[in-house]
């Protein structure tokens, strides 16, 4: 079933209702306006923009490059692909010009839908762009050889729905890169029903709920479930640069009720309302995902933005696996908040419905088939294995990473069933909560210890000045390696001189001394400012971090 039928489904059943609302820029102290379109408004423009796109070439089973900006169109023009049957292929623009080329070498798209920027781009870099022949701009005028996708008349003749199977690609969604080169995820339109279907039964949404998504390409999620999604003004590659003033505009103008963004935007706006004493009484449910959300956040918003009966969770996933376990920030404060400051790892809850995990032997080598792992019994740490119909079956072209990353349990790879390696450590608790300890790749093996990045930053953390901290290895011998500890202090409390400096590094190594897991670690660098992830402003780039004190 091709996804676009959930659209119809709820353009059919609200058509008056608001799908899609944008904030506008507002003058000084000024209230800010909307640009909305209904559902039956935003489903003919879907059908509107297919028909542009087709009579340029565009057919089904061919890969778009995608890259515009959140804007009124941003999502009407997504559905008109996956009405064409034509696969958008998302690659961040933010995450550098060289992940971008290697994206854009890599797949290969045989056509670009962009803002102009992107086209300026394309002209100047001609080399990365050759696969491309057709160009379609944003903007309302052909742009730099590109046609305009609004050239095409308006007419309320509805585009006839591409015929798709399942398991058939819908699209293709890059990684962050932030361990390593990005890979092209392929999520199926069976895949985007399952998340469809999962997401709506775990937080019971309802035709009534607004959202106010974080993540611009994952609000498909919320139109396909009836729900109006409402976009702030802010800069979706700096979710912890937003202005706090739009996000609290968004909320209590629109009456919205769900959210799911980066904890980073969270916690600027999280400070802001608690410094000017503003409440979000009808905001219910609020996710946040990217990164481990620490235990302040939550007491910030559960006990002093939050009104009563509303909820924080925390769901587990990644890219590849969207989304396959939830907690909620109340059970966190309540229950295992302790442990994870005591360094026992961060727990992400129990599994979704329909969603299978493992706790298997860490390994860096391939594993083909199920029969070949060891699962682990609850409380021993190892690698997490993902099982389910959110779990993507592949990479786009890159099949030693599949080799990596993909378990089989027959010997059909193509269809029979499989498990993802997602790259984590983590372990079960005796309840059956899963508990996480940082990313594989990240582990520190020192030769007689294995040390794990949540585990350890959490000593550290605690200290009242560090706003965050990252476990690294020094030396050349990956399984030899001496532990160091990064400290990024809060703004305010940088150390500057040498005394300075000195005095909060012994109190880092008190800290250090006084846990199992620390003790070993003699060696403490501060830095201003830890380079992350452009998606959620939250992941950690600890290979570049690694690098950094290599270098010091």
């Amino acid at each position: 079933m091709n996804f676009t039928h959930n659209l119809i489904n709820a353009a059919n059943k609200s058509p008056q209702k608001i799908a899609v609302s944008l904030q506008n820029a507002a003058l000084l102290n000024q209230k800010p306006s909307y640009t909305s379109l209904t559902f039956s408004k935003f489903d003919k423009r879907c059908s509107q923009f297919a028909f542009s796109l087709e009579s340029s070439g565009i057919e089904k089973g061919m890969m778009v490059s995608f890259m515009v900006k959140p804007a009124i169109d941003f999502l009407p023009i997504v559905f008109a692909l996956f009405k064409i049957g034509a696969i958008p292929v998302l690659i961040d623009p933010g995450m550098g010009r060289q992940n971008l080329f290697a994206c854009l070498d890599h797949i290969k798209p045989h056509a670009l839908v962009a803002i102009p920027a992107v086209h300026l781009i394309r002209i100047c870099f001609p080399k990365h762009f050759q696969s491309i022949k057709i160009n379609i701009t944003t903007s309302k005028m052909g742009f730099a050889g590109a046609q305009s996708i609004y050239r095409k008349k308006n007419s309320d003749q509805e585009f006839t729905i591409s015929e798709n199977k399942p398991e058939d690609t819908a699209a293709i969604i890059f990684t962050t890169g932030s361990t390593g080169v990005p890979k092209g995820v392929v999520y199926t339109h069976d895949m985007l029903n399952a998340q469809t279907r999962l997401i709506k039964s775990k937080y019971s949404i309802k035709q009534d709920d607004i959202d106010m998504p974080g993540f611009a390409f994952f609000s498909i999620i919320s139109i396909s479930l009836g729900m109006t999604a409402i976009f702030p003004r802010m800069n979706p590659t700096r979710p912890a640069d937003v202005n706090p003033k739009n996000i609290i505009n968004v909320i209590n103008d629109n009456n919205v009720t769900f959210s799911f963004g980066s904890p980073a935007l969270w916690n600027t706006v999280s400070i802001y309302c608690i410094k000017h004493n503003i409440k979000f009484p009808r905001l219910k449910q609020v996710l946040m995902a990217g990164a481990p959300v620490p235990g302040y956040l939550h007491e910030r918003m559960l006990q002093h933005i939050l009104g009563p009966g509303a909820e924080v969770y925390t769901p587990y996933g990644a890219t590849e696996a969207l989304l396959t376990t939830s907690f909620t920030g109340s059970t966190v404060l309540s229950e295992t908040l302790e442990q994870t400051r005591k360094g026992k790892g961060y727990c992400v809850g129990y599994p979704y419905p329909e969603i299978e995990i493992k706790i298997i032997e860490t390994s860096d080598d391939s594993i083909e088939n199920i029969a070949d792992i060891k699962s682990l019994p609850p409380n021993q740490k190892g690698e997490i294995i993902v099982k389910g119909p959110v779990v993507s079956r592949e990479y786009r072209d890159l099949p030693e990473q599949n080799k990596i990353h993909k378990i089989y349990e027959t010997a059909d790879k193509i269809n029979g069933p499989f498990w993802h390696r997602i790259g984590d450590i983590g372990y079960f608790d005796e309840q059956g909560k899963l508990w996480f300890c940082g990313r594989k790749s990240h582990r520190v093996e020192t030769g007689s210890d294995t040390m794990y990045t949540v585990c350890c930053e959490a000593i550290f953390n605690e200290h009242p000045n560090v706003y965050r901290s990252a476990l690294v290895g020094r030396g050349k011998d990956r399984f030899n390696q001496c532990p160091a500890i990064i400290i990024e202090p809060l703004k305010s409390k940088f150390p500057i001189s040498q005394s300075d400096q000195t005095k909060f590094r012994d109190e880092l190594l008190v800290l250090a001394k006084e846990n199992e897991l620390t003790k070993t670690i003699k060696t403490i660098f501060f830095h201003k400012s830890f380079p992350v992830d452009i998606r959620h402003n939250a992941k950690i780039f600890r290979e570049k971090l690694t690098v950094w004190a290599q270098a010091q």
